[in-house]
């Protein structure tokens, strides 16, 4: 059980002083980063306030929900994806800790640039994927099996693009050490 810092994850967060074409990229995805961690926010907000609704429409009023549900999933998986690469670069996602004390600085760098390689391989095999399902839903104009029936390119589109960030979020982790900069 870990009750402080991990080592590897307080390190001073440095891009690539001297790669200036990684150190912009880096620059650009924090930007867009935490503009999509607002709308993100108040996309939960809404999934919240939208399912409030939804429970107090069917107890008070005995009103069918035929839209709500379905919307705050929407809000959600799109919360969800897009913002996996701002957890990630802040290292936030869940990670297996129990060989940092033993390890020595040098081999945990190692390690974190060889979990960084494996993740980047599967989220761009993910995010390829999931261009391709988000492609066929709006050709073949793919909609739900709900009553509202919303277009499914929607949350299969938020789910490519939230994969994609998140790619190029780990190829930034992959680059820095390359690059001379210290990773986070």
């Amino acid at each position: 059980m870990m009750h402080g810092p991990v080592a590897d994850q307080a390190e001073a967060t440095s891009t690539a002083a001297g790669n200036t074409p990684v150190a912009m990229l880096g620059r650009a995805l924090s930007v867009c980063n935490n503009i999509i961690v607002v709308f993100a926010a108040l996309a939960l907000i809404a999934a919240c306030v939208i399912l409030s609704y939804s429970v107090l429409g069917r107890a008070l009023f005995h009103s069918p929900n035929y839209w709500q549900d379905e919307a705050a999933v929407f809000l959600l998986v799109g919360a969800t994806f897009m913002t996996s690469a701002y957890v990630q670069s802040q290292r936030g996602h869940v990670s297996i800790e129990a060989f940092v004390g033993l390890l020595s600085a040098r081999a945990n760098s190692i390690r974190l640039w060889l979990v960084d390689v494996a993740s980047f391989a599967f989220c761009t095999f993910f995010a390829w994927k999931s261009w391709t399902l988000a492609h066929e839903a709006y050709v073949d104009g793919q909609v739900s099996n709900s009553m509202w029936s919303p277009p499914l390119a929607i949350p299969y589109g938020l789910m490519a693009l939230g994969m994609t960030l998140l790619c190029v979020q780990l190829l930034l982790q992959i680059l820095i050490p390359l690059t001379g900069g210290a990773r986070r």
